[in-house]
């Protein structure tokens, strides 16, 4: 059977069965709660497991655990580019994109796919309410978080930024300073650690070796700088959250 013959019977069956999709305001509801920051919304999408609703969700395998991870998929990849399409950093968007798509090719039951398409939900939720929040700062500034987000992993100096904003080093400083009210230097500290409390948290990478992936002048330096900023040492903080968020 050619395949245009066999889509005319497909059609032709699927009419007669009448089991719509849901509507398409339906799911672009979703989707723009999410670019727009509305956890009130999401929250309330989860609590009505509208996810996992059979009615209306469309039949992309007729197995049930790899027809919900396609519609995952299909969701994240929605969800991703509305956020991008509202703001948020382009890299950072496909980066969380294939961490939640590659966490959920392992899962073998629909509840762990399930409780996965809510923290991702959340997680793109979330991330956009901040930016909104932020949506003030001028351009030179977000190219800053910009920079420091693709830059973790590197020794940033306020010279670094400045050079790539073509902002002398004392100018920049203020704008950061009024904008965010934080310094370069400490803002640039709490991203680091924040990087450093989910490689605590996710990984199996050694006390020296997240030193040294943050480019720390030392592993004393990046212990002390930790505990002063979460309150408890890398190791204390390891002990007690090590992978308890999954």
């Amino acid at each position: 059977m050619s395949l245009q013959r066999e889509w005319y019977m497909n059609e032709l069956k699927k009419s007669e069965e009448e089991t719509p999709h849901r509507p398409l305001e339906t799911e672009y509801s979703f989707y723009n709660a999410v670019a727009a920051g509305d956890m009130d919304y999401i929250r309330k999408n989860i609590e009505d497991g509208d996810f996992t609703n059979p009615e209306g969700m469309g039949i992309l395998s007729h197995n049930e655990l790899t027809n919900l991870k396609y519609h995952f998929v299909i969701t994240v990849a929605m969800v991703t580019r509305h956020c991008v399409d509202a703001g948020m950093e382009l890299e950072q968007a496909y980066r969380l994109s294939d961490f939640y798509i590659l966490k959920m090719d392992s899962m073998q039951t629909k509840k762990a796919i399930a409780d996965l398409h809510a923290s991702m939900s959340l997680d793109f939720t979330g991330k956009m309410l901040l930016l909104k929040k932020n949506a003030v700062i001028s351009k030179p500034i977000t190219m800053c978080v910009e920079y420091v987000y693709n830059h973790i992993h590197d020794r940033i100096t306020v010279e670094d930024l400045a050079e790539h904003t073509e902002l002398s080093t004392s100018y920049l400083s203020r704008l950061f300073k009024k904008e965010l009210g934080i310094s370069v230097s400490d803002y640039i500290r709490e991203k680091k650690i924040d990087k450093a409390q989910n490689l605590l948290k996710y990984s199996d990478f050694s006390m020296v070796e997240i030193a040294n992936y943050l480019s720390f002048s030392s592993q004393s330096h990046f212990i002390q700088t930790f505990e002063k900023l979460v309150g408890l040492t890398p190791k204390k903080y390891r002990d007690r959250y090590y992978r308890t968020s999954w």
